[in-house]
């Protein structure tokens, strides 16, 4: 854990084969990461852009695309599971997430076998399968975990979201009948890269949107109390020279959660000592920034609504271009 006290952990929002072998290592060895996180962005980028994949790809012959992208995908998320298994072993995280086919997230039957057979294939109980909070999602969830399975549920904006996941967890913890680590993945970043313009242009502050949002949420999950449940935020790169590189992880901090992020953004977080809770945030700080918005005339919930849709199609379109590539 980064920070022993606050129960809080920085995981890295990035697999490459390379990588694996050299700086993730070193990351680990330092007492900085102690998981991490994947999706199809992620593997669309190490796929096309590194040669590293290029010898295993060569290889593979008389097989689907897709069953091409699982032999990669496997292998490296294998690899990293591998590296991470001492600590998980000693109970400190180290997890690593592989997300199922995005195109399966209305198909909650599709999405269960699929996550049972990753599981099983993969073979190594520090894996986290990851499955976006849709209403075939929450169904997914509960059977996963029912069975004992890590869920990272992803792709969650709205505290709606959150609650269905949380209670998916909680049916399927209560059927397993023993504790299953699960998270529930809030973005954050994309919210304000999608308001901040307008807000600007209202007189409104900037940069806060995406963190209240998160902050609404973090305290339901907390709330909820489901065992094993934490609360992971993600999308917390900075775009641009506006912010300080690290200003989604300081002022998310807060106790029992996970932070996944880029790697230069994590690095710049270690280079600031903060070790001080950001979370809670008075409930009053937050309905007032919220009533700005709603003043201003922005539909804060319709702009979450695009955010999830555009989030599942920017996955679906990586999968996609994976696919095609290979």
């Amino acid at each position: 854990m980064y920070i022993e006290n606050l129960k809080f952990s920085l995981w890295a929002d990035f697999i490459e084969r390379d990588y694996l072998d050299n700086e993730f290592k070193a990351l680990i060895d330092k007492k900085i990461i102690n998981g991490a996180t994947s999706n199809p962005a992620i593997f669309k980028n190490a796929i096309l852009t590194s040669s590293a994949y290029k010898e295993q790809l060569n290889s593979l012959s008389d097989i689907s695309a897709k069953d091409k992208y699982e032999a990669v995908a496997i292998y490296d998320i294998k690899k990293a599971a591998n590296i991470l298994r001492p600590l998980y072993d000693e109970k400190d995280d180290g997890y690593v997430s592989i997300e199922v086919d995005p195109s399966l997230c209305d198909d909650a039957i599709a999405t269960i076998a699929e996550g049972k057979r990753l599981f099983k294939t993969i073979n190594c109980p520090n894996i986290m399968i990851k499955v976006p909070a849709t209403s075939a999602g929450y169904i997914a969830m509960e059977e996963l975990t029912s069975v004992g399975i890590p869920v990272n549920a992803t792709l969650v904006f709205k505290k709606e979201q959150a609650i269905s996941c949380a209670n998916a967890f909680k049916r399927g913890v209560y059927k397993y009948d023993k504790i299953v680590d699960t998270v529930i993945s809030i973005f954050v970043s994309r919210i304000d890269r999608a308001l901040d313009t307008e807000l600007a242009s209202k007189g409104i502050d900037i940069a806060l949107s995406g963190i209240y949002n998160t902050a609404s949420i973090y305290a339901t999950i907390e709330q909820m109390d489901v065992k094993g449940c934490r609360a992971l935020f993600a999308s917390t790169g900075v775009k641009g020279d506006g912010l300080a590189p690290d200003y989604y992880i300081e002022n998310l901090l807060a106790y029992n959660t996970v932070n996944t992020a880029p790697v230069d953004t994590i690095i710049a977080f270690t280079k600031n000592s903060v070790t001080k809770n950001a979370l809670p945030i008075k409930k009053e700080t937050i309905d007032a920034h919220f009533s700005k918005i709603s003043e201003a005339g922005i539909n804060f919930e319709a702009l979450l609504d695009t955010q999830i849709q555009e989030g599942l199609e920017a996955f679906k379109d990586a999968f996609k271009e994976i696919l095609e590539s290979i």
